[in-house]
């Protein structure tokens, strides 16, 4: 596939995921004030609430890429002969590359939800890891990954790692998983409940949902990422809202039954 560019296909595997990221982000923040009747916070909220500068969220976004890319290539070429069951002759169905993209998405789901959840209550982790990423009380679109580098590690570079290896992918199918998985990371934080996104039209885990962990009433709830809600209603920490139009524009979001605070 990236015989063109001179680039193997493991080498596009983890290279592709940053140059979405950056992409997609992008579109979001170059359209700006063309979204604001759509947002789930003010501009305003956004420079008021949020803990941490727009420079920093960039430099620590930068160090978890560099990172993420120093380990998913050695894994994409010491896994390169792994081809999904088919040969350079014969590619993999599209029943089998549909059946490699749900186990990942299951298998990254599940390690999400258990990471999340456990660095978020266990004290310790939370106020020296965790609390990091929490200081984007205001979600913004490239500030999708931003994390310590631990955490990063934990869920995501291992929870990706975890999804390649188990669902038996080649890196070329990981190639177009690892950027959907960005693009959807990316539109999960974006704060903007756009009319007609499919994000929001086919999963239920979208911008609102993880939203509302993000504000302090809701950090006990929607800890599932990226994709499903399951272990969220499984586990008793589903949330579940609804969206009030602001009269200044957007919409605010209120949740339908009373959120714990222990």
């Amino acid at each position: 596939m990236g015989a063109g560019l001179g680039l193997s296909d493991e080498i596009l595997a983890a290279l592709m995921p940053v140059v979405v990221y950056w992409v997609y982000a992008g579109m979001y923040m170059a359209l700006g004030s063309s979204f604001d009747n759509y947002r789930l916070h003010s501009k305003k909220d956004e420079d008021e609430k949020n803990l941490v500068s727009r420079g920093a969220v960039v430099k620590g976004v930068l160090l978890q890429q560099f990172l993420q890319v120093a380990v998913a290539l050695p894994l994409f070429l010491a896994t390169g002969g792994n081809d999904g069951g088919a040969s350079a002759e014969q590619p993999s169905s599209f029943i089998v590359i549909a059946k490699q993209v749900t186990i990942a998405m299951v298998v990254m789901d599940t390690h999400q939800y258990f990471v999340h959840r456990f660095i978020f209550h266990n004290k310790f982790l939370y106020k020296y890891i965790h609390a990091q990423h929490h200081r984007l009380v205001v979600p913004y679109p490239f500030g999708a990954i931003y994390s310590h580098p631990l955490e990063a590690f934990l869920a995501d570079t291992l929870g990706g790692s975890f999804s390649f290896v188990l669902s038996g992918m080649s890196p070329r199918t990981s190639i177009f998983f690892y950027a959907f998985v960005t693009i959807k990371g990316v539109d999960d934080h974006c704060g903007i409940m756009l009319p007609g996104n499919p994000f929001h039209i086919f999963f239920t885990n979208n911008t609102a949902y993880h939203d509302l962990h993000h504000q302090l009433y809701g950090g006990k709830y929607n800890f599932a990422q990226p994709f499903f809600v399951m272990w969220d209603r499984i586990l008793g920490t589903h949330m579940p809202y609804s969206l009030e139009k602001r009269a200044e524009g957007g919409f605010d979001i209120r949740p339908t039954k009373d959120c714990k605070e222990d």
